[in-house]
C-alpha cells in the first residue's frame, strides 16, 4: 500500500496557492505557517530590480537582477507574472522557478496581489489556487497595524486608504477566509491545500493506475 501512496505522490502536478489579503489582515504570518508546517509547498522567489536591504540574500529574499536583464526576461516571455511598482522597482514571478516545483508534484505559495493573481490565472489556468483573506472588521484591521509597531500613523492612513480598492477584489478569488483567528485560518488554509492536491487534474498518474485496476479487474 505504501509503494502505491509514494508512487501516485511522485506523479502528482503541483498547484499553485496565491493567498491575498489587505496589510494587517495576518496574510504573512499565515503563509509563513504553511510553509514551517508543510515541506511539500514552496515559496516563490521573485524577481526584483530594487537594491537588496540590509540582510536580504540573492536567490532567497529575492533574484537581484538589473533593469537590462529584467527587460531580457519580459521579451523572452519569462513571467508568469510581473509589476512595476510606484517607486519604479520593477517585480516579476519567473515561469522556470515555478515549473520546476510542480512539474515534480511539489506546490508553490505566493504572497501576492489581485493583479498578479489575475496575470497567473490568465497564463497558468487550473494550476492556480487562489485565497482571499479578509479581516473581521475595519476597526479591527486597523488595530492590527498599529499594534505592528512598524508604520508610522502616515503609513497607516495611507494603507487604509487603499483598503477598499483591495476588498473590492474578494469576488476573484477561489476561497474566502475571514481572518478572525490565526490558528483556525491556518487550518483552514492547509484544509484547502489538501482538497486541491486530491483533484483529478492534480493526480496525473491516476490514468495509469486506473488502467492497471482495469487490466487487473479483466484478468480475473
Amino acid at each position: 500500500m505504501d509503494e502505491i501512496i509514494n508512487r501516485l505522490k511522485k506523479v502528482r502536478r503541483g498547484a499553485m496557492f496565491i493567498i491575498e489579503a489587505p496589510s494587517g489582515t495576518g496574510k504573512s504570518a499565515v503563509v509563513k505557517e504553511i510553509l514551517k508546517r508543510d515541506s511539500n509547498i514552496k515559496f516563490s522567489v521573485s524577481v526584483t530590480t530594487r537594491k537588496p536591504r540590509e540582510n536580504e540574500v540573492d536567490g532567497v529574499d529575492y533574484y537581484f537582477v538589473t533593469n537590462e536583464q529584467y527587460d531580457e526576461f519580459l521579451a523572452q516571455d519569462a513571467f508568469y507574472e510581473h509589476v512595476e511598482s510606484q517607486y519604479g522597482d520593477r517585480y516579476g514571478t519567473l515561469r522556470s522557478e515555478v515549473d520546476s516545483f510542480i512539474n515534480i508534484g511539489q506546490d508553490v505559495i505566493f504572497d501576492m496581489d489581485w493583479a498578479g493573481a489575475r496575470q497567473m490565472r490568465k497564463k497558468a489556468g487550473s494550476d492556480v489556487v487562489s485565497i482571499y483573506l479578509l479581516p473581521p472588521s475595519i476597526k479591527e484591521l486597523r488595530r492590527r497595524l498599529e499594534s505592528r509597531g512598524t508604520d508610522t500613523p502616515e503609513v497607516i492612513n495611507k494603507r487604509m486608504n487603499i483598503i477598499m480598492d483591495k476588498i473590492s477584489h474578494w469576488d476573484e478569488f477561489d476561497y474566502v477566509i475571514v481572518n478572525v483567528n490565526l490558528e483556525e485560518t491556518i487550518t483552514k488554509v492547509q484544509k484547502i491545500i489538501s482538497g486541491e492536491r486530491m483533484k483529478r487534474v492534480r493526480q496525473v498518474g491516476l490514468t495509469d493506475f486506473v488502467h492497471e485496476l482495469i487490466k487487473e479487474a479483466e484478468n480475473g
